[in-house]
């Protein structure tokens, strides 16, 4: 581990992961400039600098993303890092990508996930984004998972969304380990503060994706910029130019703001963030330890672009 990046408990599943996690949906952009080399580099580079959690999906490029992580990971010890899929999605022979949050679904989904990373177990299964799916995930998905984790074949159970309602409800009525949120707790948007004070409260642990809210917190409010993972509204642009006024102010870029705000919510556990590059790894991780001041944060609260009980960094004085 480095300074910035240590080791957290997963709710009370004894599984520990990395402060700062490696979101692979960018390795399955086959359309995009990604090849299988330049994936396995940017798992490399993390793995190397301390960054030891890995977070797929059989949705990501239709199994690609699990595919390249199997090469990535061949020879290394299985011990050495923590890794997380997903279950709701099965693909066809034909490549098609269909719901199914059925145990036979599930099992068959983890069995050829299984198949992809070249692995005989995996850490984490998340049910991945059940919004028009609640019962069956809650019915046949979680206990089909929850047999698996009191079996010892994977160690913990959660969801990832891009929302927090269902997730909350989730909490409430099941014994989920931990979840995944995208972009709903970020620099930008902190609407999600009641569910992560109630995974607090039942010690769920939280691993917050989208931390960039799809890149607009990375490049800043410039043309081309995602929020939503599509063009941002004319509200989201202006709050974001005043969200990097103040930065510019303090000498703060965007983005280290954005991290550094994200990861000191008590209920995170670890964040997620994908990338295109072993440099966009790179960057991330030293982003963790850039100095902010504490008046950037006073400065954004009195602004009106950070929620009262939504906490901040220290930050030097």
């Amino acid at each position: 581990m480095t300074e910035t990046i240590s080791l957290k408990p997963v709710g009370q599943t004894g599984l520990q992961v990395t402060s700062m996690g490696l979101g692979a949906a960018p390795l399955g952009k086959i359309d995009r400039v990604i090849d299988t080399k330049t994936g396995v580099d940017i798992i490399h580079y993390a793995l190397d600098h301390g960054v030891r959690f890995i977070d797929t999906a059989p949705l990501y490029g239709g199994g690609e993303s699990e595919r390249r992580i199997g090469i990535a990971l061949a020879g290394i010890p299985r011990d050495s890092y923590v890794l997380a899929t997903k279950v709701g999605r099965l693909i066809t022979p034909e490549g098609e990508i269909v719901y199914n949050f059925s145990r036979d679904g599930v099992l068959q989904s983890i069995e050829d996930s299984l198949k992809r990373l070249r692995l005989d177990r995996i850490d984490i299964l998340h049910i991945h984004d059940p919004d028009n799916h609640y019962r069956q995930a809650l019915d046949e998905a979680y206990p089909t998972l929850a047999d698996l984790r009191s079996q010892g074949v994977i160690k913990a159970v959660g969801s990832g969304m891009n929302q927090w309602q269902m997730l909350a409800d989730f909490a409430r009525n099941a014994d989920f380990n931990c979840f995944l949120l995208a972009g709903r707790y970020s620099l930008l948007e902190q609407t999600s503060l009641d569910m992560l004070k109630l995974c607090q409260e039942k010690g769920i642990g939280i691993f917050l994706g989208g931390v960039y809210n799809s890149g607009i917190l990375a490049r800043g409010p410039r043309p081309g910029a995602q929020y939503n993972y599509q063009d941002p509204p004319p509200a989201i642009l202006e709050r974001v130019k005043r969200i990097e006024a103040v930065c510019n102010l303090h000498g703060v870029p965007l983005n280290v703001a954005a991290i550094q705000f994200a990861r000191v919510h008590p209920a995170v556990t670890s964040i997620v963030i994908g990338a295109e590059s072993a440099a966009e790894v790179a960057a991330n991780i030293q982003a963790l330890s850039f100095p902010i001041p504490s008046q950037l944060w006073v400065d954004l609260r009195a602004a009106g672009l950070l929620e009262e009980k939504a906490p901040a960094p220290a930050g030097r004085n």
